[in-house]
């Protein structure tokens, strides 16, 4: 495993930020990383790279126990902060080239450069001082840096806050690619990124991790005792007699002869039996999963 969290529990000033994480990432995962404002995701992602202490609990990166060989496990990191600091007076090979040096990379460390900012979109304003940049230039930066050292685990924090329409499709394709050979956590505020770029969802709440979704395309309400079912029968039906069948509690007309079905279990064979005592026909019945969204509502409200 690249990251292995074990029983990690952290106190700021007196307050439980993180309460006995438990916590399994491999190569080749690339996880959203979901949570409300303060529910502890930045906290995680600093104790990874070594820049928090904790006390309780353990944190392996690739084998290693970050406590104990935080400048090992830090040189398998690649680390996009949120707040992304950057040298607005230096310019972006500089950056570039200052930040490679503190990896002690020598050897075809200007090709490496090179090879990133062409990885990244950056060569229109590889020129330029970073302070002269657009913020979604900044963000790729701030990537490209994270990339530099060919870390085995990237850890980004709001990574494509800023980019317009264009360069966003462009930085998920490239997060696509990089998680296919190495770990990648994200953490965003924006559902729509996570359906775009992860295919494992974690979610964390007031500091525990609420769920966990190893295949972000079957995300459903798992835990919820009412289910709903869309069902379009061929000829018209009375509603009326719909609604009596007994696990049914709600009816939702949604279209001609197309209805949502609330109910509390399994209505299949129930709706089949009824059509054909209406002398009826069943066009569609499916079960209407639970949204991202509405999975994100409802564990962290």
């Amino acid at each position: 495993m690249s990251i292995q969290l074990n029983g990690l529990s952290k106190k700021i000033d007196n307050q439980l930020v993180l309460n006995n994480i438990q916590l399994e990432v491999g190569a080749g995962e690339v996880v959203g990383f979901l949570g409300p404002n303060g529910a502890g995701k930045t906290t995680t992602m600093r104790i990874l790279t070594g820049s928090l202490p904790y006390e309780t609990g353990s944190v392996c990166v690739c084998g290693l126990e970050v406590r104990k060989n935080r400048l090992e496990t830090g040189a398998m990191i690649g680390y996009l902060p949120e707040n992304n600091p950057l040298y607005p007076d230096m310019y972006v090979r500089e950056y570039l080239d200052f930040v490679a040096q503190t990896y002690r990379i020598k050897s075809g460390r200007k090709e490496l450069i090179e090879e990133l900012i062409e990885r990244v979109g950056l060569q229109s304003e590889a020129h330029k001082k970073i302070g002269q940049l657009s913020k979604g230039y900044k963000q790729r930066v701030g990537l490209a840096q994270a990339l530099l050292p060919d870390p085995k685990v990237l850890i980004l924090d709001e990574p494509t806050t800023g980019l317009d329409p264009n360069q966003l499709e462009e930085i998920r394709q490239l997060i696509r690619e990089i998680g296919k050979n190495k770990t990648v956590i994200l953490s965003t505020h924006i559902l729509q990124e996570v359906k775009a770029i992860c295919n494992r969802v974690l979610i964390i709440n007031k500091g525990e991790i609420v769920a966990d979704y190893p295949d972000i395309l079957k995300i459903n309400l798992a835990d919820k005792k009412e289910r709903q079912f869309e069902v379009e029968f061929l000829n018209e039906i009375d509603v009326s007699e719909l609604q009596r069948i007994s696990q049914i509690t709600v009816v939702s007309e949604i279209g001609k002869n197309n209805f949502v079905l609330s109910a509390d279990g399994d209505i299949a064979e129930p709706v089949f039996d009824f059509a054909v005592q209406s002398n009826n026909k069943i066009l569609k019945l499916k079960e209407v999963e639970g949204s991202m969204e509405e999975v994100f509502r409802k564990l962290t409200r």
